[in-house]
């Protein structure tokens, strides 16, 4: 399994890495506000009068504050401190109404621009300042327009901190949607991989189980007739091995149809179940007659128990396959089928002689086993397989599978 990653909502949005170029919006604002306030300055419009640092004086803090808004994206906290010296400075002069107005957006960049602690102290901050100064003018001038100078200050200060705050909430609550529409795609990518991985270790499984009984019989077989010079076993032989082949390709084409999902009756195509037991048993005898194999079946179970599809099917897939595995490496002996079907669990054992057989072998890979315990993990079953003493002190291969009828069952 892979471990989930952290919640959307736990991750802060992204920011971009701030460059020390001024951006080029940054820069027409500048060009645009230093521009205005020189024509203004110029047609001798102003905002002030009778300031002790009259005519030229103006275009100071007018061109501060035009260099502080090439910083308003790389260093917002230090553009409004300046800037807002240049604002005090600019109360000296005639006034421009062009610094006024770029530092509104100084100040509204800082907001924006700055850092999350930033964001939350300038408007309580402006917020707190409108009020003093609305209530230093009013006790000092004692007239109603003093409440202008507040509305005043709340216009280039707080109104453009609290502007701020909603576009910088907006842009945030829009970053952190696309983090989680980008996590949501990742971890539905990561649940179609693990789906495909289950479905081909399903087919993997399927496809060996359906298979690889009728090969081995193939394989022995010809073997056998290649090895020994015998008219009569090299026709039995070959009898055998045509059988097998055409149970086999029947397979295939049942897998075919289950990988379509559909015949071409539009039904689905039905899986083995264990009332084709006494076929498969009696398949196992015609393939290791030759090899001094017999195959026995003692079924325990309740008359008229049904077993689940998923069940049923597993057990059949183990028995196969343990069969198939006897028929390449099993000594000439008994091979034993048990089926005993308890209360809450269906317990499958199968039992060969265990040991040096001589005579034509099938090569082995490993993958039946690892296909059997698979089938019984996913139905949270117990799985076993490996050489016992048997009661009269033999060798056995024993494989015992234990399968959960009642879901819940708790595992020992």
């Amino acid at each position: 399994m892979i471990a989930s990653p952290r919640s959307a909502a736990s991750v802060p949005p992204h920011r971009p890495h701030r460059s020390h170029r001024p951006h080029r919006v940054d820069a027409l604002i500048a060009l645009a506000g230093l521009v205005g306030g020189i024509a203004l300055w110029a047609v001798g419009l102003h905002t002030q009068g009778g300031r002790p640092l009259p005519g030229a004086w103006v275009l100071l803090p007018l061109t501060v504050m035009a260099a502080l808004e090439l910083l308003r994206r790389s260093a917002p906290q230090t553009a409004l401190v300046i800037g807002t010296l240049a604002l005090v400075a600019d109360q000296f002069t005639i006034g421009s109404l062009a610094t006024v107005v770029m530092f509104t957006d100084v100040m509204y960049a800082a907001v924006l621009y700055g850092t999350p602690a930033a964001a939350r102290r300038i408007p309580w901050t402006t917020g707190l300042i409108t009020v003093a100064v609305t209530i230093g003018f009013v006790t000092w001038l004692r007239t109603p327009e003093a409440l202008l100078i507040g509305v005043v200050t709340a216009l280039i200060s707080f109104f453009p901190a609290s502007t701020g705050v909603l576009v910088r909430n907006h842009r945030d609550a829009a970053e952190s949607a696309r983090l989680r529409a980008e996590q949501t795609a990742l971890l539905a990518e990561m649940d179609r991989t693990q789906a495909v991985a289950a479905e081909r270790a399903r087919m993997a499984r399927e496809l060996h189980d359906m298979v690889a009984n009728h090969l081995s019989a193939i394989a022995i077989h010809s073997t056998a007739a290649l090895s020994l010079d015998d008219e009569r076993t090299s026709r039995d032989a070959l009898g055998v091995i045509r059988e097998n082949s055409v149970e086999g390709l029947a397979e295939m084409r049942r897998l075919i149809g289950l990988l379509r999902e559909s015949d071409d009756t539009g039904t689905v195509s039905a899986a083995p179940t264990l009332r084709a037991l006494d076929t498969l048993l009696e398949q196992a005898r015609t393939n290791g007659a030759s090899s001094g194999l017999r195959f026995t079946l003692d079924d325990r179970r309740d008359e008229g128990a049904g077993l689940p599809t998923p069940i049923d099917l597993a057990a059949y897939r183990i028995i196969q396959e343990s069969l198939t595995n006897a028929l390449k490496h099993a000594v000439p002996g008994t091979i034993t089928v048990e089926l005993d079907g308890a209360e809450r669990a269906l317990t499958v054992r199968v039992r060969s002689p265990f040991g040096d057989r001589p005579g034509p072998r099938a090569p082995g890979s490993g993958a039946g086993l690892v296909g059997m315990r698979e089938r019984v993990e996913l139905l949270d079953g117990d799985f076993e397989a490996g050489p016992v003493t048997a009661a009269d002190g033999g060798k056995i291969w024993l494989v015992r599978a234990e399968l959960p009828v009642v879901e819940g069952r708790e595992r020992a």
